[in-house]
């Protein structure tokens, strides 16, 4: 990998890795914060969307939503099994894309494609070109001892 590939690789993983981790945060940090209105607004799959927002399931989804978004940034940020939080991130990007589809239109302004749809289309890039190999911790961790004795730990790494 060149330079200029491994440079446009992190600022890549960087700041997806920040859009991520911030909205997460910003769920966290909001005691009120709950994906109900935008499960109940489902366009498409509603019976999926209306039981993900059901009494029982909702607390977990929202615990889930919060924690789980953060946690893939700050993957993706420290350039840690990155390849697992990228697949995991394109299918969050999957699940957010489908309730506020009315196709073809996902909102007023795009045709198919959204916001939803190119973020997913970097993660794969990230998740295949093994970005947490670039200025990431996926080398150093890759050493360690553990991987040594677990090598398919390896393939989830970078």
């Amino acid at each position: 990998m060149t330079q200029a590939e491994k440079i446009s690789l992190f600022l890549l993983r960087i700041s997806i890795g920040w859009l991520l981790f911030y909205a997460g945060l910003t769920k966290v940090l909001e005691p009120t914060w709950s994906a109900a209105g935008y499960l109940a607004g489902a366009k498409t799959f509603t019976a999926f969307y209306t039981w993900l927002a059901s009494p029982g399931l909702l607390p977990i989804i929202n615990f889930l939503n919060a924690w789980g978004v953060m946690l893939l940034g700050l993957a993706l940020i420290l350039g840690l099994f990155v390849r697992l939080s990228s697949w995991l991130g394109v299918l969050l990007m999957l699940l957010y894309y489908l309730p506020i589809l009315d196709f073809p239109y996902p909102d007023a302004h795009s045709l198919i494609v959204d916001q939803h749809v190119i973020y997913a289309l970097a993660l794969i890039v990230l998740a295949s070109f093994r970005a947490g190999s670039a200025f990431g911790l996926e080398t150093w961790c890759s050493n360690l001892p553990i991987c040594s004795q677990f090598p398919r730990l390896r393939k989830w790494l970078g």
